[in-house]
């Protein structure tokens, strides 16, 4: 991570994944990258952390000390939720809302499901109370908080065992001064219990989402403020002397603090760094739209690239019941980068329904006890042990041969499966390969197709500990003719991570039409009240006012609708001439996305934002000429069967190591390209060439 004038030191970057941990770290001056990967301790992560951190820094002889930024990603907030193991958590809520969470929307994911159930609330109905208070739609107070009611309701709860409170009153987007009271209050008498309250977590005008958001905030706040004042200390006495930043969903990073002050901003932190480090390529390489595939350990990710960028939403789903259907999970309003995440990983386990039919995730089995060829006591079959009897893993060379791989194990593992299918275990072991690869390709189109794109108009990035293992197949299932794998590609997340500027959004909710009745000046203050929070979020974090960057947006839809899609807003002072470019705008979004203009029906804006961001990091990677007529036999470490549908059989399969590949050499498939933290399948009629960047960039056949 380098910005302007700054040349020398060392960033570090940390992705905690729910299997392995990955570590990158930049040379500012050189560009040259030094990597680590390690196993995931599920029980102390930090410790993970920091033992690979100092794998790595004494590889290349510095110090903590040398270090000119520490970035981490993690996927603690999301698996908080899912594994419920978050803090007990209490709501308090308006009089006769108290059910607001069981509720919802009334509405059914699947219609002809009539067991369709829903992820039980964060907060038992025991433990969300109703207090005295009213504020009308249009911010006027009916009924004076019963302030002292309220307060010995918390202590009760408190007896009970609660260690933080959420707080979501009805109207609190319109005026938030009861929630404020409370939390002055309650921050002040129990200085140790957490507290979240809507008007400040998700100040927006759906009551359920908003409430939902604001549980969830709460839910994970101390588990994730210990658990990041437990890495910021660790590092201190370590040496660093800067600040730690966090990635947040939306593909920028906070300061840590901030991060634990708004935890539910860290939802898909994990996931948002990859996305990022295909923008980076993307952008590198000169290919504007591409598809990512990111497949670690325990989840597969996919997000579309567009002009560079990935695209941003502002509310995603949490614990889904059923991983394609919306409305199935945990709402949560929050800015996230717009990707899908689905349990198939080299750690997904592979199983056989109640009709005969084999089965792979979404269940894992994560670090540990891990797939069976790990030889930690995990003896159910995963995409891993397939992978390995497949031909496709080197057994003594797994993380670069720090770690052996029990080929045995991986045998008997599928031995049960093929015996309980009445197939061979080599069928078995296909079957397992390509049930998660039709997975992630069906995953991967229903996420583009829903946003109007074909997927054979994109190239395929692929990267994480599984993903090149993977990539050309499912590229060949989708119709994609190119696939991309970088230098590193089992730790590309970590690299994604030092691309990312300092940067928040603030929301709020003012519903109108878009004409001459919408109140523009006050629209143009609620923009200033941002501005003014934003900036002075900022400017704590270090950051310079003109070194600040302001993005406008709002959240529109035609009248009737129920969803909405976001839109730029212009700069400077809107108004009644700001309207015809507003629309314009929309209605160019609108066709885009559905392919279809409605000219004829008003559009209505629901909620306004604004990003700030800090400096844009420019970070190089080593960049090599292409060396014509490049000679591939120079990284050749030998033969090894491996399999392939389209022979039917195992084939003696040519080995490269991915280090000697130099720029401008090209290979025939079928090949296996070995680096530590990764290794990629070459079809029979695929064709690699090694491009500049020392990417393999794979013509599929």
């Amino acid at each position: 991570m380098k910005n302007k004038g700054e040349q020398k030191g060392y960033a570090l970057s940390v992705d905690i994944g729910g299997t392995f941990t990955d570590f990158s770290l930049l040379d500012l001056s050189t560009g040259q990258i030094s990597v680590n990967k390690v196993l995931t301790d599920p029980d102390q992560p930090a410790e993970a952390l920091m033992n690979g951190a100092m794998q790595l820094l004494a590889r290349i002889s510095i110090n903590f000390g040398d270090l000119h930024v520490a970035v981490h990603s993690t996927t603690l907030a999301t698996n908080a939720i899912i594994e419920r193991k978050g803090s007990k958590t209490a709501l308090l809520t308006t009089k006769g809302f108290r059910d607001v969470l069981e509720m919802g929307r009334e509405q059914i994911y699947d219609l002809y499901n009539l067991q369709a159930e829903l992820p039980d609330p964060l907060v038992p109905r025991y433990l969300r109370k109703d207090i005295l208070e009213r504020i009308s739609r249009d911010g006027e107070v009916l009924q004076d908080l019963d302030h002292d009611a309220a307060v010995s309701t918390v202590e009760s709860l408190l007896q009970n065992g609660v260690e933080a409170v959420a707080i979501s009153l009805l109207h609190a987007y319109k005026d938030p001064k009861h929630e404020l009271m409370l939390k002055d209050t309650l921050s002040s008498r129990f200085p140790k219990l957490a507290v979240s309250i809507s008007s400040e977590v998700a100040p927006v005008i759906n009551e359920y989402e908003r409430t939902s958001t604001t549980v969830a905030d709460c839910y994970i706040k101390p588990k994730v403020s210990a658990y990041l004042q437990d890495i910021e200390q660790r590092l201190k006495n370590s040496g660093y002397k800067r600040k730690l930043l966090v990635m947040h969903s939306a593909g920028g990073v906070l300061e840590a603090q901030t991060a634990s002050e708004h935890p539910i901003r860290l939802l898909e932190s994990g996931p948002a760094a990859g996305a990022l480090a295909a923008s980076f390529y993307s952008e590198l390489l000169d290919q504007p739209d591409l598809i990512s595939l990111d497949m670690g350990g325990t989840t597969a990710k996919t997000c579309v690239i567009e002009g560079s960028a990935p695209a941003v939403t502002n509310q995603i789903e949490v614990a889904r019941m059923d991983r394609f259907k919306t409305g199935s999970g945990l709402p949560m309003v929050v800015p996230v980068l717009d990707l899908i995440e689905i349990g198939s990983g080299g750690g997904s386990i592979a199983w056989v329904d109640k009709l005969g039919l084999m089965k792979v995730g979404p269940h894992s089995a994560s670090a540990r006890p891990g797939p069976a060829c790990y030889d930690q006591g995990g003896t159910k079959p995963t995409v891993t042990d397939a992978n390995l009897l497949l031909g496709y893993l080197n057994p003594d060379y797994f993380l670069g041969g720090r770690m052996k791989l029990n080929l045995k194990a991986a045998r008997e593992s599928i031995e049960t499966i093929a015996s309980s299918l009445r197939i061979s275990v080599t069928d078995a072991t296909w079957g397992i390969y390509s049930v998660v690869t039709e997975n992630m390709a069906a995953a991967a189109r229903i996420h583009i197709i829903s946003r109007n794109k074909d997927p054979r108009k994109y190239s395929l990035i692929a990267f994480g500990g599984a993903g090149p293992l993977h990539a050309c197949e499912v590229a060949r299932v989708l119709g994609v003719k190119q696939v991309i794998s970088p230098l590193g590609a089992g730790v590309t997340s970590a690299i994604g991570c030092l691309t990312a500027p300092l940067s928040f959004e603030e929301v709020r909710s003012l519903p109108s039409l878009i004409d001459t009745s919408t109140d523009w000046s006050l629209v143009n203050r609620l923009y200033l009240d941002m501005e003014t929070r934003a900036r002075q979020m900022m400017e704590n974090a270090g950051v310079a006012s003109k070194d600040m960057k302001f993005v406008r947006s709002s959240d529109m839809r035609l009248v009737g609708q129920i969803h909405e899609i976001n839109v730029p807003v212009p700069e400077g002072k809107l108004g009644t001439t700001s309207i015809n470019e507003i629309e314009a705008t929309f209605h160019e979004i609108y066709q885009d996305l559905y392919s279809r203009r409605n000219l004829n029906i008003p559009v209505q804006v629901q909620n306004w934002r604004l990003l700030v961001q800090g400096p844009q990091p420019q970070i190089k990677l080593r960049y090599e000429k292409e060396a014509v007529g490049a000679d591939s036999s120079i990284a050749l470490k030998g033969t090894r069967p491996a399999y392939f549908q389209s022979t039917g059989s195992y084939v003696e399969c040519p080995v490269y190591d991915r280090y000697g590949l130099k720029s401008g050499v090209t290979i025939d498939g079928p090949a296996i390209i070995e680096e530590q933290e990764s290794t990629a399948i070459i079809g029979p009629k695929d064709k690699i060439n090694v491009d500049p960047w020392l990417n393999l960039a794979i013509n599929v056949g």
